[in-house]
């Protein structure tokens, strides 16, 4: 059987394994198959549902899903990792538990303006690590657009499944988050880092410096879906815009934060503001490579969600000060919506190993933190969004 965390699954060998358990559990072969990377964000962290910027790339961690075409509404899915989910997109989405209900949540979207809409058999396998903030949730998501959107014949933009999947997120899992995952898994092209403009949805792609390595650091400490906190994160923002007189955070400068009366809400407000910024000087010193200012820029960001936003953590906090100190780091930061997972640094090409090496010895997750797996560190380069593999 395949592994979950073989990283790269799309390769032909595996894409043949992959058929053949769809095969084994549908006694048929799959008439499609679609792969949907995860994606770590570089910089611009709870900005996103403030009309702001964010710079993400798509990973080699991705999710696979086999499907074939079914004549009714049922839908009938297997889940190497969390077994099998039963559904009809005749139902409310809310009666399907746990990982099918994003699957079964697209589906019902989608009809909406697809009413014939039918089902569909799938086998889903991924290796993108479960709770670590690297978007499994919207791989699937977009994973499974695919899908409705290839049997249904249907005439949906990457952008516009990009939205759905964010819909999905917020209407039916609880989460209220922006919209950069999705559109880092629909969107992102391999070599470059995909910046996004929240507000207008332009996309533009941003070369990464020839000198630096993006080392994904997973702390193995993982978080439940801390849908209350991240909820009342965007709360506490839309406050703070209103107060101020302003659609969203996008359009506040730092001086208009000091005239917040409430000192949460201005920690808050000056993140999101300060963060835009950053963003956009990211873009402009990778555009020049100067990897020592980009990196310096990531290690301001991290400061700014641990003591302005609250959303670090204390395995997170450690693995950063612990990149920092190690050789060939420009810059390190929490990465994803935070309190557990994982971070990001910026490396020295020529020092990849020697980091890796120093940060698996020096690091161990905190006794108020507990890691359920083993600290991980993985190099990546920046991958394609989601693509069709089966009929090609």
């Amino acid at each position: 059987m395949l592994k979950n965390r073989d990283v790269n699954i799309s390769n032909p060998e595996k894409i043949e394994i992959i058929s053949d358990s769809f095969q084994k559990q549908f006694g048929s072969t799959p008439d499609m198959i679609v792969r949907c990377p995860g994606r770590v964000n570089l910089i611009g962290e709870h900005t996103d549902y403030n009309d702001g910027f964010v710079l993400p790339i798509a990973l080699p961690f991705e999710t696979v899903i086999a499907a074939a075409s079914s004549a009714d509404a049922q839908m009938n899915l297997i889940s190497e990792e969390f077994g099998p989910a039963h559904f009809s997109l005749e139902d409310n989405p809310m009666s399907t538990s746990g990982w099918g209900r994003y699957i079964h949540a697209m589906g019902t979207l989608l009809a909406q303006s697809n009413p014939d809409l039918l089902g569909w058999n799938g086998y889903i396998c991924s290796s993108i690590p479960i709770g670590a903030n690297l978007s499994s949730s919207a791989a699937l998501e977009i994973a499974a657009g695919m899908v409705f959107k290839h049997f249904g014949g249907l005439e949906v933009t990457h952008t516009e499944l990009a939205l759905i999947g964010q819909r999905v997120e917020n209407e039916f899992i609880g989460v209220r988050s922006g919209i950069m995952d999705q559109m880092a898994c629909a969107l992102s092209q391999r070599d470059t880092a995909l910046l996004i403009d929240c507000l207008t949805l332009e996309t533009s792609m941003v070369s990464i410096p020839e000198d630096v390595t993006v080392v994904i650091m997973d702390t193995g400490t993982r978080r439940e879906l801390r849908s209350s906190e991240y909820n009342r994160r965007r709360e506490s923002c839309e406050s703070a815009a209103l107060e101020l007189g302003v659609p969203s955070l996008r359009n506040a400068s730092l001086e208009d934060i000091t005239n917040l009366t409430d000192e949460t809400l201005k920690r808050r407000a000056r993140h999101v503001v300060s963060e835009n910024g950053r963003v956009l000087d990211v873009v402009k010193a990778f555009s020049i490579s100067d990897s020592f200012t980009a990196g310096q820029l990531f290690s301001d960001s991290h400061l700014s969600l641990r003591d302005d936003y609250d959303v670090s953590g204390p395995a997170l906090n450690q693995i950063v000060e612990v990149a920092l100190g190690a050789p060939g780091c420009f810059g390190a930061r929490m990465t994803g919506g935070g309190f557990a997972g994982s971070a990001v640094a910026l490396v020295d090409r020529n020092e990849v190993n020697n980091f890796c090496d120093f940060v698996k010895t020096n690091f161990t997750a905190p006794k108020a933190q507990p890691a359920i797996t083993s600290v991980m560190l993985y190099p990546v380069e920046a991958c394609d969004g989601v693509s069709v593999l089966k009929p090609n």
